[in-house]
């Protein structure tokens, strides 16, 4: 199993948007960044990921995980770009922010932190274990 973490606006996709999906979940649509892309598309069913919001909350929010492999995304009329499925597990006891990431020496390496602008990037089982221990949360 991978961790991921998936950035998004919360005017535009919210943890709770996510919620409400239910069990069906949501494809991770809209992505336009090759790399981020390229992460998609190693993503296996099961792998789990942390929902981040982005912009004024910047902190992880939630845990979801992957239903749907990388398959064509219907909002790229090119037809270039995928995206994922996926569904909302758990919402974080504490939420964790950027600021906490990035007090944390050990999770320095963190791509969240090193390549800030990608919406969906990989986390190390280390730095998922961490992040999990700051925001109280547990499987």
């Amino acid at each position: 199993m991978a961790f991921w973490l998936f950035k998004s606006e919360p005017n535009t996709w919210s943890w709770q948007d996510q919620l409400d999906k239910g069990d069906i979940g949501e494809g991770w649509d809209g992505v336009r960044n090759h790399q981020a892309g390229n992460n998609m598309k190693a993503m296996q069913i099961g792998d789990l990921g942390f929902f981040y919001h982005s912009v004024s909350e910047k902190q992880i929010v939630g845990i979801v995980d992957v239903t749907e492999l990388w398959h064509l995304d219907p909002t790229d009329l090119q037809g270039r770009f995928g995206m994922v499925t996926v569904r909302a597990i758990k919402s974080m006891t504490k939420p964790v922010s950027l600021a906490e990431i990035k007090a944390e020496p050990r999770l320095s390496e963190l791509a969240l932190v090193k390549q800030s602008r990608l919406s969906v990037v990989p986390v190390g089982e280390a730095e998922w274990n961490l992040i999990m221990e700051m925001g109280q949360t547990s499987l």
